[in-house]
């Protein structure tokens, strides 16, 4: 209880310091919100240019990017400040975090939580379901599940991206833009039908890393779709599981991180 006292106090911290600054907040709020739309809209212009890219119409092509949207826009929301990191360690801010009898990780969301993100997930949520209304979706009790557990996985599996890439700064501490170009990389291969991509470039990010199982796999088993690339139809389901083997991934990356942590002394 006095844990949660704890991080309760941290948050109010946070919202107290938005409230300072509303004029400010406000407009964050509209250029998050047209940075989502913006990220659907850059896609959907391929879509429109092309009629079908590798076969997916423009209808389809919205039900993948918006899948990958509310995966990434609620990891993002929830643990996106955490490439923070290199800044925290840089500057000595994370001796002080290290000395709480807290969790460091939820200190660091907490800390800087960016709520002006969070009408993006809005934006996702509200893309995603005109998605599945232009979609001649058959529904079934296990595509119920999946438009449930789709979304939520992809936000847990976005957000071990986001830990994994962050705690390269535990060893080096400008590893920022490498960071970058695996959470902000990643959503944006996970916006397209994978058989847009070809060569070792698919197979290492689509089934190496897992992105292709974060919205296209999930949009084929909603569809009713063969996977063109030959994978079974069960694997549109699976991507619970590949989220929970991301989030072991990340845990392990971010203890030997915290055990690797030398304080600046300062």
């Amino acid at each position: 209880m006095a844990e949660l006292r704890a991080y309760a106090a941290l948050f109010a911290g946070q919202w107290r310091s938005l409230a300072s600054y509303r004029a400010s907040f406000i407009v964050e709020l509209g250029t998050n919100v047209v940075g989502g739309l913006l990220d659907v809209i850059a896609v959907l212009v391929f879509f429109r240019t092309a009629g079908t890219i590798a076969g997916f119409t423009v209808a389809e092509g919205l039900l993948v990017v918006s899948l990958s949207s509310c995966g990434f826009a609620a990891a993002d929301f929830v643990v996106g400040n955490i490439d923070r990191l290199k800044t925290y360690v840089r500057t000595g801010t994370l001796d002080a975090v290290l000395v709480r009898p807290l969790g460091a990780l939820p200190q660091l969301v907490l800390m800087d939580l960016p709520m002006r993100k969070a009408l993006r997930i809005v934006v996702a949520v509200a893309v995603l379901t005109v998605a599945l209304r232009l979609n001649d979706i058959e529904w079934t009790a296990f595509r119920l599940a999946l438009i449930v557990a789709a979304p939520v996985a992809g936000a847990l599996f976005f957000g071990s991206i986001f830990v994994v890439s962050a705690s390269l700064a535990f060893w080096w501490v400008e590893s920022g833009e490498v960071g970058n170009a695996f959470t902000y990389g990643g959503r944006d291969f996970s916006a397209y039908p994978t058989p847009v991509y070809a060569g070792w470039f698919r197979a290492l990010f689509a089934y190496g890393m897992g992105f292709g199982f974060v919205a296209y796999q999930p949009a084929l088993a909603l569809l009713g779709r063969a996977d063109p690339l030959g994978l079974p139809a069960w694997a549109g389901f699976v991507s619970p599981l590949v989220a929970l083997v991301a989030m072991g991934a990340a845990a392990v990356v971010w203890r030997a991180g915290i055990r690797h942590y030398r304080s600046t002394g300062s």
